[in-house]
């Protein structure tokens, strides 16, 4: 089960990926985190916490990150595992975002129908949030 947004954002996608890095402001753009951390650097293999604004803070791994282009997160609890990737693709003088979140495991039959729904409606204010942020951010 997957669910995907996208949005264009009229900046670079280095100054999104800016953001991208600074973790711990993660809450101030996406309102389905209430806080995030990484323990070291935003590289393949820092490990670090995410906790939603609703329920038990969960595990998480960066798996791929490919500055200016890409990153992906692994965030797994026993038997369910959801893989939040975020591309960026340029586009003439903008950036197109995509955000995608992957379920699998046992529990994805049972988690993911009503974690699809939750993701959504929030990924559409995500991506408008991160749009206002980095447009704002390249303009001062």
């Amino acid at each position: 089960m997957q669910v995907e947004h996208r949005i264009t954002i009229a900046t670079s996608a280095e100054t999104i990926f800016r953001i991208y890095e600074d973790v711990q402001n993660w809450h101030t753009w996406d309102p389905d985190t209430k806080q995030a951390f990484i323990e070291g650097p935003f590289r393949v293999g820092s490990r670090g916490r995410i906790t939603p604004p609703k329920g038990m803070a969960v595990p998480m791994l960066l798996t791929e990150v490919a500055p200016g282009k890409c990153f992906t997160v692994e965030s797994k609890i026993p038997l369910f595992c959801m893989l939040f990737e975020h591309e960026l693709r340029a586009i003439s003088e903008a950036t197109e975002v995509i955000h995608r979140v992957t379920f699998s495991g046992f529990l994805s039959f049972i988690l993911g129908p009503m974690l699809s729904k939750q993701l959504n409606a929030g990924l559409p204010v995500t991506l408008r949030n991160l749009k206002a942020l980095a447009e704002g951010t390249s303009a001062s």
